[in-house]
């Protein structure tokens, strides 16, 4: 009997993107498309609300399978990635108690942060106690001058303990370009060291001893494009110069890692880690290497901390989370999830059993480690994977034309083009074209953050105050102030002050106009850490303004339409004279009469929210 096979749309017909364009366009009811509806990324390319299958003619990553060449689609037939925990070790004996627990709760890969005066051989042995070397990925990271000598310590302890050292994957992380980047000093004959730390790797076949960390660039506020582009030649860099120093491609290649971060930006980064695979495979190629396998990228991803923020801190989790997915869905090797509390504590118990539990999560309950690349076919996954590789591809080139990653890691050009985002970045934070929940939008009223701040942060100096750069002999480093760093500042300035700020919604006239605007006010004056005082209406201006003085306002927010402004604005500014600031939530049409009449404070959406709580800031002395 002859299968017949059921075309399930076929009374249907198809429908044409012209038709589609034609209904959206109804439905704005004159307003334009490009302006509504085309997200205009930072990535240097605009992103369509829908995308159809005829957007996929002609784009080169469809047609590849996973496992094989150009490794679009993964390096491997599965997608079964490594769950890394990072390890400061401060004693050996108790880092290595700390290793054998998280072991048992899941953990298949271990990341041991070293002071290099710690790199002994009793130490590394205390360290690794119990730790089988063939069974569990171990990665270290430690100074730059001591990474070959541990390479050797590590090849002879395995040797005693008769591990077959083929068997022992992992990772050194020598990365010459830390030091122009993040020390501000130059590093201009690394060649001579990489070529020592290299030759070394070659007792542990399994080993990568080169590191590109590109996440430094994400944890600096790169955009995503920006910070490929960078990864790619700094790869290249190290391809080049060490090729030149007498190593085959396949010796150089095979021996780097590629260190990611992972941003929030969901779909863009399954993007990024697919074109990453793409691009790095078409530059090794061009190396012409004995084996295919050597184009293989080998990647770790960790979430970012440039959108950590330590107000509403438990969204931190949730950040953390989409990026793990992001990363995951796209095939990496391994994926360290940070703690949500890093940005103010040192991580507690409860911090680190949560990360390790958001990937694995990931795999026992969502299975995303059962099915490669399904990401592939998605018009938007697969137009995005080409529009990244397309930028990032054009800044690879631009970096080698202008002398490559090294020469300009030590000019300080890569450094300033990264802050040049970071600043651009922040500038979108403070006038919420970026969001951050819980400090720029919608944050938790209530919260105190002064008390649960723990640490400094980190050592560069850079860190906690938003600095353009900061100059060391002459290069500049890259600026890791967070999103949030400038309305934290604000929101704890308010707290230690000692002064709680009252900021009065005079609500009146036109029902829906006024709840909306008293709901936007009162999240507005709440990112500054000031109390807000919602109300329900008010018959007459006169009786607002007298609630307000007997509720002890510092701030009256007037509520109301457009239209009534012209009215009440100057009848609420008469009747407060001067009694405390005043402040029209909107910009109405009549806004010039109004500034003609000394009203001249108003927040709406296209406030820059930081600046103009800075400046209440300082006319209430705080």
């Amino acid at each position: 009997m002859a299968e017949t096979k059921e075309k399930l749309f076929s009374e249907f017909a198809p429908i044409s993107t012209e038709e589609w364009m034609a209904k959206i366009t109804a439905d704005l009811k004159g307003v334009p498309f490009e302006k509504k509806l085309v997200w205009k990324t930072g990535e240097g390319f605009n992103a369509n609300p829908f995308y159809r299958l005829e957007d996929l003619e002609g784009l080169k990553t469809t047609d590849s399978l996973p496992g094989e060449f150009p490794f679009v689609r993964g390096t491997k037939k599965d997608n079964d990635w490594l769950v890394r925990q990072n390890i400061e070790v401060v004693c050996p004996k108790e880092a290595n108690a700390k290793a054998l627990d998280v072991l048992n709760k899941g953990i298949t890969s271990l990341g041991f942060i070293i002071k290099g005066d710690d790199v002994t051989p009793e130490n590394i042995a205390t360290l690794l106690d119990g730790i089988c070397p063939a069974c569990v990925e171990l990665n270290f990271n430690t100074c730059l001058c001591k990474a070959e000598k541990l390479i050797t310590i590590l090849a002879a302890y395995f040797t005693s303990k008769g591990v077959d050292l083929a068997k022992c994957q992992g990772s050194v992380n020598y990365d010459p370009f830390k030091k122009p980047l993040i020390k501000g000093h130059k590093n201009e004959n690394w060649v001579e060291m990489a070529t020592a730390v290299l030759n070394a790797g070659k007792a542990l076949p399994n080993y990568r001893v080169l590191a590109v960390n590109a996440f430094e660039l994400n944890n600096a506020g790169a955009y995503i494009a920006q910070e490929l582009g960078y990864a790619l030649a700094w790869g290249n860099e190290l391809l080049a110069k060490l090729t030149d120093a007498g190593f085959s491609v396949d010796e150089v290649a095979k021996k780097i890692k590629f260190n990611f971060g992972i941003s929030s930006n969901y779909f863009m980064e399954i993007a990024k880690f697919r074109a990453a695979r793409w691009l790095w495979a078409e530059i090794v190629k061009a190396y012409n290497p004995a084996c295919e396998c050597a184009c293989k990228m080998a990647v770790h991803a960790q979430t970012s901390q440039w959108n950590q923020t330590i107000f509403d801190a438990h969204v931190n989790l949730l950040r953390s989370q989409t990026e793990a997915m992001s990363a995951a869905i796209a095939g990496v090797d391994s994926i360290t999830v940070r703690p949500f509390d890093e940005a103010y504590e040192t991580p507690d118990e409860f911090a680190e059993r949560i990360a390790r539990n958001q990937q694995l999560l990931l795999k026992e309950e969502c299975h995303f480690d059962k099915v490669v690349d399904p990401g592939a076919g998605s018009y938007t996954i697969e137009v995005f994977t080409n529009s990244i590789a397309d930028v990032a591809w054009k800044l690879f080139l631009e970096t080698e034309e202008k002398g490559g990653f090294g020469a300009l890691a030590n000019a300080g050009e890569i450094q300033a083009s990264v802050n040049a985002s970071n600043e651009a970045r922040h500038k979108a934070v403070a006038t919420r074209k970026e969001s951050l929940l819980g400090t720029n939008q919608f944050p938790n009223f209530t919260e105190v953050a002064g008390d649960k701040i723990k640490k400094e942060e980190g050592a560069c100096c850079c860190k906690g105050q938003h600095h353009n750069h900061c100059e060391n002999e002459g290069v500049t480093k890259l600026n890791f102030a967070r999103g949030a760093s400038e309305f934290e500042a604000l929101r704890l300035a308010t707290e230690k002050s000692g002064k709680t700020p009252k900021a009065f919604m005079l609500t009146i006239g036109n029902l829906a106009m006024r709840l909306a605007r008293a709901q936007f006010s009162c999240n507005f004056f709440a990112c500054a850490g000031y109390k807000t005082i919602d109300n329900l209406g008010f018959e007459t201006v006169e009786e607002g303004i007298e609630a307000a003085m007997k509720a002890g306002a510092d701030i009256v927010v007037l509520c109301s339409s457009d239209d009534e402004y012209a009215e009440y604005a100057p009848a609420a500014f008469k009747a407060l004279n001067g009694r405390a600031q005043f402040v029209v939530a909107g910009a109405p049409a009549c806004m010039e009469d109004l500034k003609a009449q000394g009203i001249d404070q108003f927040i709406h959406v296209k406030s820059n929210v930081l600046e103009t709580l800075q400046g209440f800031n300082a006319k209430l002395g705080i």
